[in-house]
């Protein structure tokens, strides 16, 4: 074997280890990622039960139902459609009706999201970059839903 064979069989070699590693690591992750969804597209084209998402928007007013065991029941829209969130847990304190919300979970064979996990707007000035878009996009976004600090700034 040449000089020349030998380097490139060993760069072969390495591109091939080095693609196998990169097939590992987007395995590994591959149960981790969560795509974000609004409640409107989720209603127009229901994603399968064993995709995982992020549900964005605002708990909707008169939605939150407590029950004794711990489950909460609730919806949340983006003023265009409403999604019913099933929810086991303890809620962030910031959790109220009206304020923005990210849920995390999958979407049941009856068309409830079940998230495991709540994320609530933490201070006046925080809502995700994609849940701002979804509310100007269907003319729901307002800045007073921060109160009277600056308007919200979406979190890059």
């Amino acid at each position: 074997m040449t000089r020349k064979q030998r380097r490139l069989s060993l760069i072969g070699a390495a591109g091939a280890v080095l693609m196998l590693a990169v097939g590992l690591v987007l395995y590994a992750l591959s149960d981790g990622i969560a795509f974000f969804a609004t409640p409107s597209e989720i209603a127009t084209k229901p994603p399968s039960p064993d995709t995982r998402l992020r549900l964005g928007g605002l708990v909707e007013t008169g939605s939150v139902v407590k029950e004794a065991d711990g489950v909460v029941r609730f919806a949340v829209t983006d003023g265009k459609a409403a999604v019913s969130v099933h929810y086991v847990g303890i809620l962030p304190d910031l959790f109220r009706e009206g304020q923005g919300v990210v849920a995390e979970g999958r979407v049941d064979t009856t068309g409830v999201f079940a998230a495991d996990t709540i994320l609530a707007k933490h201070d006046e000035t925080y809502m995700p970059k994609e849940v701002v878009e979804a509310l100007k996009k269907s003319g729901e976004w307002r800045p007073e839903m921060a109160g009277e600090g600056p308007a919200p700034k979406a979190v890059q």
